[in-house]
C-alpha cells in the first residue's frame, strides 16, 4: 500500500501489468470546464516532477493523465465503476495512462490529491503501478478549525492551512473570530469591534483581524479548494473583548476559584472590565441575555456575516458559558439560533446548547467532551438528533490539536485528559463516542486548534501535524479495512513524512513514527 492518507475505499493494484511512466510528453488534458482543478493538479505535482506539466483539452494520448467529470446525462449507461457519490472518484493508471474521473468537481479534485501522494510515494523513476481506486467519503463534514482570536493568523497562513487541509481531502475550515482575547473580523455595521478590541492577543501579543476584503479571499481561495468556511461569533460567554467596544452589552465579569486556578498556573493576571485581556480563563464573561440591545447587536453581526459568506452555516459558540444563568442561557441560544436561521443560514453551536428545549431544530451540534462522556454532555448531545438534526464530533481528549503530544511538549496544554498522542488521536471510533448518536446521526467530524500557546506559524504545523491527519482518515475512510489499522496508518504517515517536508510544512516528528532520514519535520 502507497503512503495514501486518507486510506482509499478500495484499491486494487496489479504490479504484473506495466507501469505508467512520466514522460516529457506527460499533459493534463481536461475540458474548459475542469481547467482551474488542473491548474491546481499542476502546481500541486510539480515539486514532485521538477516542472510544470502543461494543460491540454481533449483528445487525450498515450502517455497523458486525462481528467473529467462522470457525465450526469449518461449516467444509466456509465460503467459500473463510475463514481456516484458525492465528492467521490476513480482513479486508474494503467501503462498507457493516468484517468482520473470525479462524480462531481470536488470528487475530482479529491482524486488529484490522491495522485499527488501516488507520485510522492513513486521514487525518483516517478513510475506508477497499475491500480484503480475508487473512493468516496464517509462523512459529509470534515473540518478544520483554526482559532484566530486566541493568538491571530493572517492570510497567507491561513492560505497555507487550507491547502494542507485541502490535500488530506477535509472540506470544511471553521474559522473561531471572537473570544475573550480579541474580535478578529471587519463590520462596517459595527466598527468599534475592529478599532478598540483586536489590538491584542493572548500572552500579551500583537493582535490583528481580517478585513472584509480579507475575508473575502480565504472564501473564494478555500472554495477553490473545495472547503466551505463556516465562521464563528462565541456567545454569550467568551466575550470580553465585546466589551471593549460595547461595554453596554455586558454582564459583570465573573470571578471564581477557576480564575484564580488559570491566572496561578499561566498568568495573565485576572480579567478586568474594559481592560484587554491576554490570558487563559474562560466563564467569566457574559452578555447581557435579557437585553434588547444585545440581540439589535447579534442581528447586525450575523446579518452582515451571513451576507459576506456563502457556505450554508454558521456557529453560534455557546460554550463555557459559565457566567450566565442557565435560564438566562437558555433564552439566548434560543434566540441566537433562530437569528441564523431566519437570514437563510444553518446554525452550529457547541454542545452545551443542547440544555435548551427551544433551539432552532435545525442546529447542528458540535460536540468536544471526552470519548467518554462527563457532566451530561452525551445527553446535550443526544438532544440535537432529538430535534431531527446531527452532530459534528470534535472529542477533545482525541480531536483537539492544541493538546501536548506527550507531558515533555512545550506547546499546547493537558486539561482534556491529559497529552494526546498521535495513536490517540487515530485510535476512535465516531459512532463509539455518545450512545445512541450513530452513523446518519454524524454530520461529520472536525478537529480544532485552539492557540492559546500557538504564536507562530511553525507552533501551528507542529501541533496540526500530523494529528490532522489522524481526524482526515477517520472522516474520511471507512470504519474498517485491512489498512484501517493503527500499524497501517503508522507506516502510511511515515511514507508522506518526505512529501510533507518539500512541501514546507514543520510537522512534528513523534517518536511513534519511523519516519524517513530525508523528513525535516520538528524534533523535540
Amino acid at each position: 500500500m502507497a503512503a495514501l492518507i486518507p486510506i482509499p475505499t478500495s484499491q486494487k493494484t496489479d504490479a504484473a501489468a506495466p507501469a505508467f511512466s512520466f514522460t516529457e510528453a506527460t499533459r493534463l488534458v481536461t475540458l474548459p470546464a475542469t481547467r482551474a482543478t488542473a491548474e491546481l493538479a499542476a502546481a500541486a505535482l510539480a515539486p514532485e516532477l521538477g516542472r510544470e506539466l502543461p494543460i491540454a483539452e481533449p483528445v487525450g494520448r498515450a502517455g497523458d493523465i486525462v481528467l473529467e467529470l462522470r457525465d450526469p446525462h449518461h449516467a444509466a449507461d456509465a460503467p459500473p465503476e463510475a463514481p456516484s457519490a458525492p465528492e467521490s472518484y476513480t482513479l486508474t493508471v494503467t501503462g498507457d495512462a493516468v484517468r482520473i474521473v470525479g462524480a462531481d468537481e470536488a470528487g475530482l479534485f479529491y482524486g488529484v490529491q490522491t495522485l499527488v501522494q501516488l507520485v510522492a510515494a513513486s521514487g525518483p523513476e516517478k513510475r506508477l503501478e497499475a491500480t484503480v481506486i475508487d473512493d468516496r467519503p464517509r462523512f459529509a463534514y470534515r473540518g478544520t478549525m483554526l482559532d484566530l482570536a486566541r493568538h491571530f493568523f493572517g492570510v497567507p497562513v491561513i492560505e497555507r492551512h487550507i491547502d494542507h487541509a485541502a490535500s488530506l481531502k477535509l472540506n470544511h475550515l471553521h474559522l473561531h473570530l471572537s473570544d475573550d482575547q480579541g474580535w478578529r473580523i471587519q463590520l462596517r455595521s459595527r466598527p468599534k469591534l475592529t478599532e478598540l478590541a483586536s489590538g491584542t492577543a493572548a500572552q500579551g501579543d500583537a493582535g490583528g483581524f481580517l478585513s472584509k476584503d480579507d475575508y473575502a479571499h480565504l472564501v473564494e481561495y478555500a472554495a477553490a479548494r473545495h472547503l466551505t468556511v463556516v465562521p464563528e461569533i462565541d456567545a454569550p460567554g467568551h466575550t470580553h473583548a465585546v466589551g471593549l467596544a460595547h461595554p453596554e452589552l455586558m454582564e459583570p465579569v465573573v470571578l471564581g476559584d477557576h480564575i484564580d486556578e488559570v491566572v496561578a498556573a499561566f498568568g495573565g493576571g485576572a480579567p478586568t472590565a474594559g481592560v484587554p485581556y491576554t490570558g487563559f480563563a474562560v466563564g467569566f464573561s457574559s452578555l447581557k441575555t435579557r437585553d434588547e440591545a444585545t440581540y439589535e447587536f447579534l442581528a447586525d453581526v450575523y446579518g452582515e456575516l451571513a451576507a459576506m459568506t456563502p457556505g450554508p452555516y454558521l456557529h453560534v459558540g455557546g460554550d463555557e458559558a459559565l457566567g450566565t444563568d442557565a435560564a438566562d442561557y437558555a433564552e439566548f441560544v434560543n434566540r441566537a439560533t433562530r437569528l441564523v436561521a431566519n437570514l437563510g443560514k444553518t446554525p452550529i453551536a457547541w454542545h452545551e446548547a443542547g440544555a435548551s428545549a427551544d433551539l432552532d431544530d435545525d442546529t447542528i451540534g458540535q460536540y468536544w467532551g471526552l470519548t467518554t462522556p462527563g457532566g451530561g454532555a452525551d445527553e446535550r448531545a443526544r438532544a440535537f438528533v432529538r430535534n431531527g438534526s446531527q452532530v459534528i464530533l470534535s472529542p477533545a481528549d482525541v480531536a483537539y490539536l492544541d493538546m501536548k503530544y506527550d507531558d515533555a511538549d512545550p506547546l499546547g496544554l493537558t486539561w482534556a485528559d491529559g497529552p494526546t498522542s498521535v495513536e490517540a488521536s487515530y485510535a476512535w471510533e465516531p459512532t463509539a463516542i455518545v450512545d445512541g448518536i450513530d452513523e446518519d446521526d454524524i454530520l461529520g467530524i472536525e478537529a480544532p486548534l485552539w492557540t492559546e500557546t500557538i504564536r507562530t506559524p511553525t507552533d501551528l504545523d507542529t501541533q496540526v501535524f500530523p494529528r490532522l491527519a489522524s481526524a482526515a482518515e477517520i472522516a474520511w475512510s471507512p470504519a474498517q479495512g485491512p489498512d484501517r489499522t493503527w500499524a497501517s496508518f503508522r507506516a502510511r504517515l511515515a511514507g508522506l513524512g518526505p512529501l510533507w517536508s518539500r512541501q514546507g510544512i514543520a510537522f512534528f516528528r513523534s517518536p511513534e513514527i519511523d519516519w524517513a532520514d530525508d523528513t525535516r519535520g520538528i524534533s523535540r
